[in-house]
C-alpha cells in the first residue's frame, strides 16, 4: 500500500457572475415582460436582452422562453431565481456592512466617459490630509454605485443616466452639443450648424439607456417636433459610435470637449447651435451624513466649473 494520502476532491468552480445581470434577470422575472422591465431599470429593451442573453451564456441553460403573451421562467429560471435574489441580498448586505466598518473619512468619488476630476480630488485631499479619498471611473451604465452606496459622490453629464429621485444633483457648467461627422463629410469645416442643416440625416446613440438619454443624444424628436429618421442600430460603446459615424453610416451628436471625438483624423466636429447644452454636474446622495461628500460639492464647484 501506497503511504500518499489519497486525492482530494472538490467541486469545479462555477460560473463568474455579473450581479448586474442577476439583478437584470430578476426585475425580467418580476415583470415577465420584457418592455417593462427595461422601463423598470431605466435601460433600452434590446439591450436588455442581449444582458439576459449574456446570462444564459454563462449559465448553460436557459431562463426565460418569450412568447406572443410575454415572457415565463424555464424550470431553470425558476430554479435560479429565488437563489438570485438571495445573491443580491446578500451582496447588498455585504456592501453596507463594509461601509459601515469603513473609516469615517472615506470617500469615493465616481466619474465616468471623459471628465477630469482630479483638480477638486486634489484639493479635497489637501483640506483633509488624514482622509482617504478614493476615485473610480465607471462605464456609463454604471452610474446606479451611486444611489447603491458603492460611491458617494458622481461627475457626470446629463441628462443623468439614473433617475434624480434621492439624490442631491449640482450644475457645474453647460457644455454645448458638437456634431460629429466624417472628415470628409459635406458638414466637416463648417463653423457652425443647425438642426436643420442635417435633418434628413440619422445620428446614432449609444443603447442600453433610457429613452431620455437615447432621444437627447439622437435629437428625437428634432426642435420642429418631427421624428429623427431612423439609422443604424444603436450602439453599445462610445468608440462603436466613432465607427459608425467615421464608417459614414450615420452622424452623431457629442460633448463638444468631449477630447475623445477629436482625436482622429477622420473624424470632425463642428458647433451646433439652437439645440439645448448638455450639463456637468455633481451628484451625490440626499441627506449624506460623509461630511466629506459636501467638501468635495464645494471642491467641485471651485476648480471643475467653467467661465464662460
Amino acid at each position: 500500500m501506497s503511504d500518499a494520502e489519497p486525492p482530494t476532491t472538490s467541486s469545479p468552480p462555477g460560473p463568474d457572475l455579473d450581479l448586474r445581470l442577476v439583478r437584470y434577470f430578476t426585475v425580467v422575472a418580476e415583470h415577465l415582460n420584457y418592455a417593462r422591465a427595461a422601463v423598470a431599470l431605466h435601460i433600452a429593451q434590446p439591450s436588455l436582452s442581449r444582458q439576459i442573453q449574456r446570462l444564459e451564456d454563462a449559465l448553460g441553460v436557459r431562463l426565460l422562453e418569450r412568447s406572443s403573451q410575454g415572457s415565463r421562467l424555464t424550470a431553470a429560471g425558476a430554479a435560479f431565481l429565488p437563489q438570485a435574489q438571495t445573491l443580491l441580498h446578500t451582496a447588498h448586505q455585504a456592501v453596507l456592512g463594509a461601509r459601515a466598518a469603513a473609516p469615517p473619512r472615506t470617500a469615493t468619488v465616481g466619474y465616468v466617459e471623459d471628465l477630469v476630476i482630479t483638480p477638486a480630488v486634489r484639493d479635497l485631499r489637501r483640506r483633509h490630509p488624514d482622509a482617504h479619498v478614493r476615485t473610480r471611473h465607471l462605464d456609463w451604465d454604471e452610474a446606479r454605485a451611486l444611489p447603491e452606496g458603492r460611491i458617494d459622490a458622481l461627475v457626470v453629464r446629463t441628462p443623468l443616466p439614473i433617475p434624480d429621485d434621492g439624490l442631491d444633483v449640482t450644475v457645474l457648467y453647460d457644455e454645448p452639443r458638437a456634431l460629429l461627422v466624417p472628415s470628409a463629410h459635406r458638414l466637416a469645416g463648417k463653423e457652425s450648424v443647425t438642426p436643420g442643416d442635417f435633418a434628413d440625416e440619422p445620428l446614432v446613440a449609444c443603447a442600453g439607456m433610457a429613452a431620455l438619454w437615447t432621444g437627447f443624444w439622437r435629437l428625437d424628436p428634432r426642435p420642429d417636433g418631427s421624428p429623427a429618421p431612423l439609422g443604424p442600430m444603436l450602439v453599445d460603446t462610445f468608440e462603436d459610435k466613432l465607427e459608425v459615424v467615421a464608417d459614414g453610416r450615420a452622424i452623431a451628436l457629442v460633448p463638444a470637449d468631449d477630447r475623445r471625438a477629436t482625436l482622429r483624423d477622420d473624424l470632425a466636429t463642428v458647433p451646433v447651435e439652437g439645440v439645448e447644452p448638455c450639463q456637468v454636474v455633481v451628484a451625490t446622495r440626499l441627506a449624506d451624513a460623509n461630511p466629506l461628500v459636501a467638501r468635495f460639492r464645494e471642491s467641485a464647484k471651485r476648480f471643475l466649473v467653467r467661465e464662460d
